[in-house]
């Protein structure tokens, strides 16, 4: 068979860029190492988070956003100081911006996808105007969750499967991509024997064959490093302290980046290698799916954030507000983790897991169990991790706390009379309307947005009033997660090689490109722009591909 187009990668990016390609009449052969079962990647197991300008749902809750006022907000946590690196990015960024204060909601809504009517304030900032952080709540989630994003393009490839447009090959491992005179003119790769690993566990490597596919045109949409320990330790910026020694996955083990030294020997340009996103508030999964499963608490502003020795963060570093410089604060301690100390009354309201199968009531699309959030109690999730999972400390005591605290790690750092002072002298602070503590004039300050009053942020209260209670204690790990280095694109998608010039016959799309030019996010995410960054770079390169095809 003659094929338009390669991709490798079924991911989201993968999947975008192929429909895109499919639905203009190309004929692609789409491969990916792992079985049918994980159809989607990474985007299935998401919160199905996107960032949206200036949306409905944004209005309705009388949040007044612009164009403007987001562009304000990307270069303020993107930090783009690298002439070379940085330039395709920073393109990348504005095309983005205005793609997702345009045309992304309602393309999106022509597939049907919908937004769950509350919008989400993730990445807070804590800083100037012009620094880091969302100025206001633009986190709008999926109905559906990551599977309700990843439906409507598995039904375009699916689609396009039957009328013998897209012929999709799961179990083929790209080894190489096929040069000639420095264009890239195909693929050639192993494949798997055939695996019964279910979505996200880890499928078989023994080869069965080989094979070799050729074409004018091959996307490469393969993901990140996330899973890839050494990769990451090898590019962890000094920036950000030592490496971790421990840290727990949040994405499946095939995440292993291996597909950027294969385009990387086919003359494509990596940058920004010691760009990354981890997050600091991990979770061992207490029902694991692959090895040191990670699951991400997407908090609230309320609890109160301790070092290993029981020091409580300075601001802005509280709960919510910027993952890097807290993981930067965290790893200058000299320790992989930190703590979290908070009230029966916060839990209740504060704590979001991250990941679909983490909040099947939104993933269901069930109203009625979305209601049931407002009944007492933590959600059913949450739960779960308090009964069963191994980094949770619940005691009615502050003292009985800190001693449970020292027994799960081991280490007997914390010191009940430091953390007792810490807490009280935060609790004299609720005495008035005013306060000094910046965290409680931020969680004060949030309560005023009737989404974060309504569902997300607990009335403030002290900590130490036994009707709150009782006291938890919660662990938090080092969680790896996202690439926001790769490799450098233009505008249509193609990869670049080191002189700058495109490299013929290779477009690259997702998080293998840096979510588009090689890093679009720069130094920070602004958060919902991982998922949005796969749509979009899909979209572009597998219609730059039919234009360059015709």
């Amino acid at each position: 068979m003659v094929y338009d187009a390669i991709v490798v990668g079924a991911g989201l990016a993968g999947l975008v860029a192929t429909a895109e390609m499919a639905d203009a009449g190309k004929k692609v052969l789409l491969l990916d190492q792992e079985p049918e079962a994980s159809l989607g990647g990474q985007a299935w197991w998401s919160f199905g988070g996107l960032f949206l300008v200036n949306s409905p749902e944004q209005r309705r809750l009388g949040i007044k956003d612009s164009k403007e006022l987001a562009w304000q907000d990307w270069i303020g946590s993107a930090g783009f100081d690298r002439d070379d690196e940085d330039y395709w990015g920073k393109q990348w960024a504005k095309a983005y911006v205005e793609f997702a204060s345009g045309e992304k909601r309602e393309w999106l809504r022509s597939l049907g996808v919908r937004f769950f009517p509350v919008v989400g304030w993730a990445e807070r900032g804590g800083y100037l105007a012009e620094g880091h952080g969302n100025s206001v709540p633009r986190f709008h989630i999926v109905w559906g969750t990551g599977p309700g994003l990843v439906r409507p393009f598995e039904y375009k490839v699916r689609a396009a499967i039957e009328k013998g447009l897209v012929d999709y090959r799961p179990r083929h491992r790209v080894d190489e991509l096929l040069t000639v005179g420095g264009s890239v003119v195909g693929v050639r790769g192993s494949m798997l024997e055939p695996s019964k690993a279910e979505r996200g566990e880890k499928s078989s490597r023994v080869e069965i064959g080989n094979f070799e596919f050729h074409s004018e045109a091959t996307l490469v949409s393969s993901g990140g490093i996330g899973a890839n320990f050494d990769l990451i330790r090898d590019h962890w910026p000094s920036r950000l302290g030592a490496p971790p020694k421990h840290m727990i996955s949040g994405v499946p083990e095939h995440v292993d980046g291996r597909m950027l030294a294969i385009t990387e020997r086919a003359g494509g340009l990596i940058v920004n290698r010691d760009r990354m996103w981890h997050y600091t508030e991990g979770l061992k999964n207490w029902n694991p799916v692959w090895a040191n499963h990670a699951i991400r608490i997407i908090p609230g502003p309320s609890s109160l954030w301790f070092d290993a020795k029981g020091r409580r963060f300075p601001a802005p570093n509280f709960p919510g507000f910027d993952t890097l410089g807290t993981l930067e604060a965290i790893q200058r301690t000299g320790y992989d983790y930190s703590w979290f100390i908070l009230t029966q009354k916060i839990i209740e309201k504060e704590f979001a897991l991250s990941g679909s199968e983490q909040n099947l009531d939104i993933t269901n699309k069930s109203i009625r169990q979305v209601l049931s959030r407002i009944l007492p109690g933590p959600p059913p999730a949450v739960q779960a991790f308090m009964d069963q999972g191994e980094d949770f400390v619940i005691a009615h005591q502050l003292q009985d706390l800190v001693a449970g605290m020292n027994k799960l790690t081991g280490d007997h750092l914390l010191h009940f009379e430091e953390i007792e002072r810490q807490i009280i002298a935060r609790d004299r602070e609720m005495e008035n309307k005013f306060t000094k503590d910046l965290q409680i004039t931020a969680l004060r300050g949030a309560r005023k947005y009737v989404g974060d009053k309504l569902i997300r942020v607990a009335a403030p209260h002290r900590f130490l009033d036994a009707k709150n209670g009782p006291l938890i204690a919660v662990r938090l790990n080092i969680l790896t997660r996202k690439t926001l280095g790769g490799l450098q694109t233009n505008l249509s998608g193609q990869v670049l090689n080191s002189a700058g010039s495109p490299v013929k016959g290779l477009y690259a799309a997702g998080e293998v490109s840096g979510f588009g030019g090689g890093g679009v996010h720069g130094y920070r995410s602004l958060e919902g722009t991982f998922l949005g960054g796969c749509l979009f770079t899909g979209r572009v390169a597998g219609r730059a591909i039919v234009n360059d095809r015709r």
